[in-house]
């Protein structure tokens, strides 16, 4: 039987395990890449390893998320993180460089390797035929020292596409097509990997558009083969020589095969406030909106703005309409500058923001009280954009357009005629913001800069046989990482103070849980289906772990959260009965006895000590991830293996 593309990079880059499906392996990782929202606890975390030197083949820090910096915390984060790069062997891309994702894409991803990335959308790389991973800080720390990256075998499964994609549909579309069939839990467990013919039309952004979006299927990754078209993206940024031919073969088995007809797609949009609550953009037809935003990570590439350039050249967005525009990069900008595309976008009456991530994150450009505002982003998620009340959409660059033009949800086919867009040969190269580190020897004089918003890791809590705690908070499903550590302009300058940052956990759900944690001690969150989807954000785990949250049952987890409570030190138990769920209440005392004999069967007796009742839960941990828990996480268990 022959092997998937995904399979043979697993393959050339296996250390231990077994490639069967639900085992664990542990991978070599390549690459690494960090972004400064989750960039300066990585790089701490890294330094308390005492490795005077990053051991991957290349590692890249990135600021593209905090760049805002309306006092001292971000700039002082950024000035931290380009010291300890230069010092520890990591290149540096500077604040208006661009986003991460495309810019790796750009100038460093490398079909075959592999990549991990302390953000959820480093599969984007995936587009350019890499096998990427968003992963927890910790994990990215662990990679840069040279160790393993541990992941659970995925199941496979293959979207066959055929056919072309009309004018007016994109690989936006086809994202949120696959979206509509699997939903935000679909991928979870498994690897989306992307053939059949049409996938010869689509260019290397539109399938790292693609790759971008799996993220919010919970899929492990997604990839797509790497082929003439990646060589000619690869000639075009004058890294041809990287280029490798990579395919699946012919007899390789999945576990699904998921058949998509790309001419028979329409415009298509996610309502709110999930990416998966996906309708026709002609069922909404007439909705007015306030706000379009074009950019991040999913759709910021050159190919796109030059669409939305042609789209508005010679036109003027509605009084009513406020248009933000974020280039991907200093490249994107500036070749957009260059052929007068620039100059088209700033007369239809857009802004054009920094390089960088911005209303994505919510981190400025929040829509108006109860607005309604159309994003080509990848996640609409409740209160993301930094207005709690905002009724987000996730569009098209196509689709935005067209709102920003009518004041409402217009299907873009109504535009008229598609105008054609023809790419450059060559991009502009101009690696000027990139900066190389030191070598070794001028590194070890090199002072890593520290500011005051910088504090330490929070301290680890060994498990012990027994555990007894309160439910401060119950939660329903879909429980994403936003709800749990939001971000915004507000927040994000404190991810490298847990203290200060603790007093927002939870804050979407229910603002008294910090205090009523703090009161209790120890505590115990309950929640339900797919918990902790969305961001690799470990300050997910970090500041519950800060306010002594010690376990967290649910229905089930997303993948990388569960990952980064356990590196944290705090229990991932999914309920063995689902409706047990509603056999406990917020303010329960709860107990878990008998934790390592439960640990080693895969089942740990809850016991409800309020009700009276016993509730069995399902654990299925490692004998490695055992070892972290009982160790008080990843950062201890590392420490004693060393």
């Amino acid at each position: 039987m022959g092997l998937t593309l995904a399979q043979k990079i697993i393959k050339a880059h296996l250390v231990s395990g077994e490639m069967t499906v639900g085992s664990e392996i542990a991978l070599r990782i390549d690459q690494t890449l960090t972004q400064d929202a989750t960039g300066t606890m990585a790089y701490l975390e890294f330094e308390t390893m005492g490795i005077d030197r990053v051991r991957t083949e290349r590692s890249v820090a990135y600021i593209d998320h905090n760049t805002l910096q309306s006092g001292f915390e971000n700039a002082d984060d950024h000035r931290f993180i380009q010291s300890i790069a230069k010092k520890y062997g990591i290149y540096f891309s500077r604040p208006g460089n661009g986003i991460c994702h495309q810019v790796h894409l750009e100038r460093f991803g490398i079909p075959g390797k592999t990549l991990i990335g302390s953000d959820s959308h480093t599969p984007t790389g995936g587009g350019i035929g890499m096998l990427a991973f968003g992963a927890g800080g910790l994990d990215v720390a662990v990679a840069m020292g040279g160790g393993a990256y541990y992941i659970t075998m995925p199941k496979m499964i293959k979207v066959n596409l055929t056919g072309r994609l009309r004018p007016f549909v994109t690989a936006k579309d086809v994202s949120l097509e696959i979206l509509r069939i699997l939903s935000v839990k679909g991928g979870v467990g498994s690897i989306i990997e992307w053939g059949g013919e049409g996938v010869k039309t689509l260019s290397v952004p539109e399938r790292a558009t693609i790759t971008n979006m799996g993220t919010e299927l919970g899929a492990t990754t997604s990839i797509f083969p790497s082929d003439e078209i990646t060589r000619a993206f690869l000639k075009a940024e004058g890294r041809e020589e990287v280029y490798v031919p990579l395919a699946s073969d012919p007899d390789a088995e999945y576990d699904r095969v998921i058949d998509i007809d790309l001419s028979a797609l329409k415009p298509l949009i996610a309502c709110p406030h999930m990416p998966d609550n996906v309708v026709t953009v002609e069922s909404l037809k007439g909705t007015k909106v306030d706000q379009v935003c074009i950019g991040s990570c999913t759709n910021s590439s050159l190919l796109d703005l030059l669409k939305v350039a042609a789209l508005l050249k010679g036109k003027t967005i509605l009084p009513s309409v406020s248009l933000s525009i974020s280039p991907g990069s200093k490249q994107v900008l500036a070749m957009l500058s260059e052929c007068g595309a620039l100059t088209d976008i700033l007369a239809s009456g857009a802004r054009v923001l920094e390089c960088a991530c911005g209303p994505c994150i919510g981190m400025g450009f929040s829509p108006n009280s109860a607005g309604v505002s159309l994003r080509t982003f990848n996640r609409n998620f409740e209160g993301r954009s930094g207005t709690k009340d905002a009724k987000v959409y996730l569009v098209s660059p196509e689709t935005a357009v067209a709102a920003a033009l009518t004041g409402e949800i217009t299907d873009p086919i109504l535009l008229g005629e598609m105008p054609e867009i023809k790419m450059p040969d060559a991009f502009r190269i101009d690696d000027s913001a990139i900066l190389a580190p030191a070598d070794p020897e001028e590194a070890r004089s090199l002072e890593v800069l520290r500011g005051p918003n910088i504090k330490k890791f929070p301290d680890s809590v060994p498990w012990t046989d027994s555990v007894r705690a309160e439910l401060v908070l119950k939660v329903g499903d879909n429980i994403t990482t936003d709800h749990i550590m939001p971000a915004g302009a507000k927040i994000l300058p404190y991810r490298s103070n847990i203290p200060h940052l603790s007093q927002y956990c939870f804050g979407v759900c229910d603002p008294t849980f910090p205090e009523r944690a703090k009161k209790a001690g120890e505590s115990i969150v309950v929640g339900g289906v797919n918990y902790g989807q969305g961001s690799s954000r470990e300050h997910a785990a970090l500041v519950p772990l800060y306010l002594g949250v010690r376990a967290v049952v649910a229905k089930s987890f997303a993948r990388i959260h569960a990952a980064n409570l356990i590196n944290a030190g705090i229990m991932p138990l999914t309920f063995k009965n689902a409706e047990d769920y509603d056999c406990i209440e917020e303010g329960d005392m709860l107990s878990l006895s008998a934790v390592y004999a439960g640990m080693d069967a895969g089942e740990i007796i809850l016991r409800d000590e309020t009700k009276g009742i016993d509730l069995p839960l399902v654990c299925t941990f490692t004998e490695r991830q055992k070892a972290i828990l009982k160790a008080g996480g990843l950062l201890a268990y590392t420490k004693e293996s060393n």
